[in-house]
């Protein structure tokens, strides 16, 4: 009988709020989220560009670039290092994207709560109106097969 003196499984990190993100598919979830953002890329602690935009695509592909042009940002979640996850003193959490001397920072614009509410109020006021249309349709071939 053999003795392991390391534990069978270690229990998987839980980060709340603020940490060190290093496994990729973990950064593509929680960069997943992320709707409107400010962004500001530096390189070596100078800012090279900021501006609002919106996340269109999180991924994980080594032969892509994280592109970021005309409002719109696609990241490439490995194109960095890891991922170091803050919380300003307003209690609002930001995401800093850093390989080597390269930092990505990403402030959210939208809150995921907000923006689920809304999601599902659009979604209730959109089944409304294909409705209203389907029924004004339906009535309208009545009218039409009315008059032959």
């Amino acid at each position: 009988m053999s003795h392991n003196p390391f534990p069978q499984s270690l229990p998987a990190p839980c980060i709340v709020d603020n940490g060190l993100i290093v496994n990729k598919d973990d950064m593509r979830r929680l960069l997943g989220s992320l709707t409107r953002v400010y962004y500001i890329h530096s390189l070596d602690r100078q800012v090279q560009t900021q501006g609002e935009g919106y996340v269109l695509e999180v991924f994980a592909d080594a032969g892509q670039a994280t592109l970021i042009a005309n409002h719109a940002l696609y990241i490439n979640v490995q194109s960095f290092d890891y991922l170091h996850l803050h919380q300003s003193p307003d209690r609002e959490t930001y995401f800093d994207l850093i390989q080597d001397n390269r930092q990505l920072r990403l402030m959210p614009l939208s809150n995921p709560l907000q923006d689920r509410e809304n999601s599902d109020n659009l979604d209730e006021a959109a089944l409304e109106v294909m409705l209203e249309q389907v029924l004004a349709a339906k009535w309208d071939v009545q009218m039409d097969d009315e008059d032959f």
